[in-house]
């Protein structure tokens, strides 16, 4: 519905424009006064947006302009704007019938047929329009937004650029050939068509929000800020400038600011997972312990694939000692990621809080008949948490771990294993070890602050 009212309101545009050209004096010489008074009034009803006030005047069009083609062209794009699709298609057939040539009648025709669905035909008459002007900007620009749809960004950026050589002010053609080049990270042609965008449309929204990427990419986030708040102006509805807002304002600290533009995107689209993953990491980021774990089943409960979701709540559930919960989100991100040793040993952590001792050895049974190499330390993690021993062996292998992120997540593991097996001294040890590495670049790091205090 939202694509159909743009699309009413650039026909009633394009038609003002038309007017405008048809309203000059060389055009006024070469109709009667009867002529002249229609185009004046037609083009008066068209700056006022009304399409059927705008139909019904054709019921007084003088006869020397009804065979008018490019007047006749203008009623069809009215027709199909107030929806009256069978009407407009007989006007555009006999149109073109008589002028088979005529580039605005065929493009007429193109609109009519992608309406319909009809891609067979509306490939044909593109072809036809660009057999006659290879660098139309309508029928570039529609096979560019094709290539687009399907990702083939090259193919797309061609097409618009075919578009610009025709029209090198074509908004439409800019904005298309910015974002082509945007994802093909040709930044220096995206910023310059962007930029031309605006120079030529100020209030475009979408050229002014790409701008704003731009902006934050090279972190003048208060530059960016200035620009999404242009886009949001004149784009009050689209959720994706809300989600950038909120990007730009937490990277300045207005986190207040960040949770207000994130809020306003979810009540847009509440059913979407994403606003309440950001809402999620801005209160985890705040130590909203409650809101975090809150906003986190919510993620999950609008999307049940994201599975980093279940690995966060598992995490906030664990701390707010709600074990049941905590396991079964960590269950969720095992199936997404089976390989993972540490939803495997947090899964375990969870049945020996709940007491579901046999329960657990049952799962590390499984685990350990599916490990190849039982010399490997992943192996020797989950034997020490089944057969409650071998953990000098353990600790001695993690010491010759390089890998910084892998030793940190086993360290984390020996000092959860301590933790459960009532060794207090030796997991605040290990837990201060993980917490001097200084790398948070795995959840057990935020866990480990949290165990030795330094994170209230």
């Amino acid at each position: 519905m939202k694509k159909l009212f743009q699309k009413r309101n650039m026909i009633i545009a394009s038609a003002v424009l038309f007017m405008a050209a048809l309203c000059t004096p060389l055009a006024f010489a070469q109709n009667s006064s009867a002529g002249v008074e229609f185009v004046q009034k037609l083009s008066t009803v068209l700056e006022t947006g009304s399409v059927d006030e705008a139909l019904n005047l054709y019921n007084q069009i003088p006869s020397e302009l009804s065979k008018d083609t490019a007047i006749m062209c203008l009623k069809a794009s009215l027709l199909m704007s107030a929806d009256r699709d069978k009407e407009a298609q007989a006007l555009a057939s006999q149109l073109l019938a008589k002028e088979p040539q005529n580039v605005d009648v065929l493009d007429i025709n193109v609109m009519l047929a992608k309406k319909r669905g009809d891609k067979a035909s509306k490939t044909g008459f593109i072809k036809r329009i660009l057999a006659i002007d290879p660098v139309n900007p309508g029928a570039n620009i529609e096979l560019a937004d094709e290539q687009a749809l399907k990702k083939n960004w090259r193919n797309a950026r061609d097409y618009y650029k075919k578009a610009l050589s025709g029209d090198p002010d074509n908004l439409d053609a800019l904005f298309g050939y910015g974002k082509m080049c945007y994802y093909m990270e040709k930044d220096q042609d995206s910023k310059k068509a962007f930029n031309r965008l605006i120079e030529l449309d100020p209030e475009n929204p979408k050229g002014n929000a790409y701008l704003g990427k731009y902006a934050a990419e090279n972190r003048q986030y208060r530059k960016a800020i200035d620009y999404v708040k242009i886009a949001i102006k004149y784009e009050p509805n689209n959720v994706d400038h809300y989600f950038d807002l909120g990007t730009y304002l937490r990277y300045v600290g207005d986190y207040e600011g960040a949770e207000k533009a994130w809020k306003k995107a979810v009540s847009l689209e509440p059913d979407y997972f994403l606003g309440y993953a950001y809402l999620a990491g801005l209160y985890d980021e705040e130590n909203k312990t409650d809101l975090a774990l809150e906003y986190y089943r919510l993620v999950v409960q609008k999307n049940p694939k994201y599975y980093y979701a279940y690995e966060s709540l598992g995490m906030f559930a664990w701390k707010k000692g709600e074990w049941k919960d905590s396991m079964k989100a960590f269950q969720e991100a095992l199936k997404k990621n089976p390989d993972s040793i540490s939803y495997k040993l947090m899964i375990c952590a969870c049945m020996y809080k709940m007491g579901k001792i046999q329960e657990m050895r049952t799962f590390t049974e499984g685990l350990m008949k599916k490990l190849p190499d039982r010399n490997g330390l992943e192996y020797k993690f989950i034997r020490m948490y089944h057969d409650k021993g071998g953990d000098a062996d353990v600790a001695a292998n993690i010491q010759k771990e390089t890998n910084r992120t892998k030793k940190g997540r086993y360290l984390f593991y020996l000092a959860l294993y301590y933790q459960l097996t009532g060794k207090d001294s030796l997991a605040h040890k290990y837990y201060n070890e993980v917490v001097a590495m200084q790398s948070p670049m795995f959840f057990e790091y935020r866990m480990a602050q949290w165990e030795s205090g330094e994170v209230n």
